[in-house]
C-alpha cells in the first residue's frame, strides 16, 4: 500500500526525535516542491539551518530528482549535497542508487517528497520509509493539477493526517 509512513507540511518539520522513532538514519530528498519551488533555486525558509541540524545529528542526506542534471546540480551544490538526477521515480533504479550511495539499509532510509505517485509509491516499492510533504506551491501544468486532485482523493480515502512532531 502507498500510504506514507509520515505526513508533514514542510521538510523543516522533520526532527531527530521523529527520525529515531521510525529508525531512520538517512534521507533521500526530492527537490521540486520539497526543498524549493518547482524548478526554483531559492532555498525554503530555514532549509540551510535544518540541513546543518540533520548533518550535526548524523543523518545522511542525498538528493534524488526526476529533473535533468542542469536543474538539479546547481541546487545540490548550493546545499552541498550529493545528487542523482533523472531518477525515473517511481521506478526503483534511482532509489536503489541513492540508498547505496548513503551506505544505509533500506529499512533505515526514507524518501522525502511531495508526490504520492512518484516519491511515495517508488519509496514503498523499494522498501524505504516515506515522508509525504505538502507541496510548497501549486504547479500550473494540467498533469500536475490532475495528479494533485487524485492525491487529495487518496489522502481523504485513507484518512492520511499530519504526523505529530
Amino acid at each position: 500500500m502507498f500510504v506514507p509512513n509520515i505526513k508533514l507540511n514542510r521538510v523543516t518539520d522533520i526532527n531527530i526525535e521523529l527520525l529515531k522513532k521510525y529508525g531512520i538514519e538517512a534521507l533521500i530528498l526530492d527537490v521540486d516542491n520539497t526543498l524549493s519551488t518547482h524548478h526554483g533555486q531559492i532555498l525554503t525558509d530555514g532549509l540551510e539551518e535544518w540541513l546543518l541540524y540533520m548533518k550535526e545529528n548524523g543523518i545522511k542526506l542525498t538528493v534524488l530528482s526526476n529533473s535533468k542534471r542542469r536543474r538539479v546540480e546547481p541546487f545540490a551544490n548550493k546545499i552541498n549535497l550529493p545528487f542523482i538526477s533523472l531518477g525515473l521515480k517511481p521506478l526503483p533504479f534511482g532509489y536503489i542508487r541513492a540508498v547505496k550511495s548513503l551506505g544505509t539499509k533500506r529499512k533505515n532510509t526514507a524518501i522525502v517528497g511531495d508526490q504520492i505517485f512518484t516519491d511515495i509509491i517508488g519509496g514503498k516499492a523499494v522498501g524505504v520509509k516515506t515522508v509525504l510533504l505538502t507541496p510548497i506551491k501549486p504547479e500550473d501544468g494540467w498533469s500536475f493539477k490532475l495528479r494533485r486532485k487524485l492525491e487529495k482523493i487518496i489522502i481523504k480515502h485513507f484518512k492520511i493526517e499530519n504526523t505529530e512532531v
